[in-house]
Parts: C-alpha cells; structure tokens; sequence
C-alpha cells in the first residue's frame, strides 16, 4: 500500500461484525500505553496529524502509523484531540477498574468501609464520565457537582441499605451487595453528568461524516448504550468471584493468607476485566461512540 493514500481514521477492523469491533477495543483499551510517558503520547499524536495533512516522513511504516493511531485512540479525547488525563483514559479502564473493584470485593462487611470504597469508585467513575464526554455538549461546575453528589449518594444508600438489610441473608448476598450499588450508581452518574447531551441532542452524521442535524434520541440511546456497558463490563466479576472466593475461603492454605485475600482478588478481576472492558464496548457500540461522536445516522432517532 502506498502511504502516500494511507486513511489513518479508517477502521482498522470491519467494525460492522463483533469481532472487529472485539479487535479495535481491545487494541485502544491496552493498560500497557498507560505507562507510556506523555512525550511518547506526543509524538504519536504528531504522527496521526501529519498522516492526516499527507506529510508522512520517508521510511514511516504502515505499522508504525497504525501503532500511532492505537496511542492516538487510547489517550487524547476524540472531539479535541487534547490528552486526557490518565484516569480517564481508555487504556486506565482495566488497572484503574480492577484496583477499585478488587477492593470492593474484599471490604464488603463493614459500613466504614462499604462508605470509603464506594466513594472511591464514584469518584473514579465522574471522573472518567467527565474526562469522555462530549465536547460539543459543556457541562457547568455546578452540573458536575450535581451529577457526582447524586451518584455517589446513589450508591451509597444502595451499598448501606442493601449491607444492613443482608446481615441474616447467606454469607454470598452480602457479597454481591457491592454490584448491586454499583449498578444502581451508574444508571445515575452517566446520565447525570451527560445531561447536556439528553437535553439538547448531539450531532448525528452520515456515513461520510456529514452533519445531518442533531437528535435527543441518538443521545437518549447512546447514553443508555454505556450505563449497559457499564454494567455487563462489571457483572461476571463482581457477581462469580464472590462465589469463587467463598469456596476458596474454605480451605485452609486460603485461611492462613487472609492478608492477601484482597490483592488475589484485585488480581482476580483484572483477569475479567481484560476481556470484558472491550467485550461490553463491542457488544453494544457499533461505532466508536464512547463519548457518542460520531453517532452514525439511522432513520429512527432523528
């Protein structure tokens, strides 16, 4: 292929089957570009931006462009193309998940802790919705604060009530609590803090990138979209470790390394989340619509 052609926003992948669309998220949702250092970030940027001008540098590889663009992707919002912070980044989602979840997890028994971990998940979960919405849509302080107090109030309700409620219940139900605030969280926090969005619609494009107009129903949808994802990325973690820990929990070797209960579980999950993250994008996004631009025009949301 002559580079001098080469279309470095064209999908990599067939995104109109699940596994190309499996493909590309899994490449962009890569934890190791996490530690990439921003300089590194920088140049693959500047990489993406010549290709798009047609001034590639003799001796750049079609490899290097695509390696780029996976960086590109990974790190620096879609609307902007401003780098993102760390947190909110694609490539965070798994160590950042696996970390918080894991610990959730292991300190399920007691209110205190329920309260610290449960606001430390929400805290992460605005800061990623903030960091991918988009763009075209501002959200004010005051609705971001909104947004963060309701979620994570949400949460901690559900995560409080449910742990009191479950006292007498089989050890496993007080296990499972912690999914079910989180559940519940996020069919607040994601429409709370992309309320922009549902208010007054967001653009929707042909297949050639042409504005049609905007819809609330491209949003309404989009954003249902991702509170879903959301949901099934956190589900087989959160619902079958507990039931694997509780069996495990029975033996003794596991009964004389309490101490590191937590760390196997936060281990435990990231082995979920590495392929549920961009499972769950995949199933439910046709088109790379995490922060829902483009959202592709189909006749029955305009």
């Amino acid at each position: 292929m002559a580079l001098s052609s080469f279309d470095i926003d064209a999908p990599r992948w067939d995104q109109s089957t699940f596994m190309g669309r499996l493909k590309h998220f899994f490449n962009i949702t890569d934890c190791r570009t996490a530690l990439l250092p921003d300089s590194r970030l920088d140049e693959a940027k500047a990489l993406v931006e010549s290709c798009r001008a047609g001034a590639i540098l003799p001796g750049t590889t079609e490899e290097q462009l695509h390696y780029a663009k996976k960086l590109y992707d990974s790190a620096f919002h879609p609307d902007t193309g401003d780098r993102m912070n760390l947190i909110g980044r694609m490539s965070f989602q798994v160590p950042g998940g696996m970390a918080i979840t894991g610990f959730m997890l292991q300190f399920y028994r007691t209110v205190p802790a329920v309260v610290f971990w449960q606001w430390v998940n929400q805290s992460f979960n605005a800061l990623v919705n903030y960091t991918n919405r988009n763009a075209a849509s501002p959200i004010t302080p005051k609705q971001i604060g909104v947004a963060y107090i309701t979620a994570t109030s949400t949460a901690l309700a559900t995560a409080v009530g449910l742990n009191l409620y479950t006292k007498k219940a089989p050890p496993l139900v007080a296990r499972w609590v912690p999914f079910a605030a989180v559940a519940a969280a996020n069919c607040v926090n994601i429409p709370m803090m992309r309320q922009q969005e549902i208010l007054n619609g967001i653009a929707v494009t042909d297949e050639n990138g042409n504005k049609l107009g905007h819809s609330t129903k491209a949003a309404v949808k989009g954003i249902t979209q991702v509170v879903i994802s959301r949901i099934t990325m956190a589900a087989p973690g959160m619902i079958v470790l507990p039931i694997i820990m509780q069996r495990l929990e029975k033996y003794k070797f596991m009964q004389r390394i309490t101490f590191l209960h937590g760390p196997i579980q936060v281990m435990m999950v990231g082995v979920f989340l590495i392929f549920m993250v961009p499972a769950a994008f995949s199933w439910f996004f046709r088109f790379h619509c995490f922060n829902l631009v483009p959202f592709i025009y189909c006749p029955d949301i305009l």
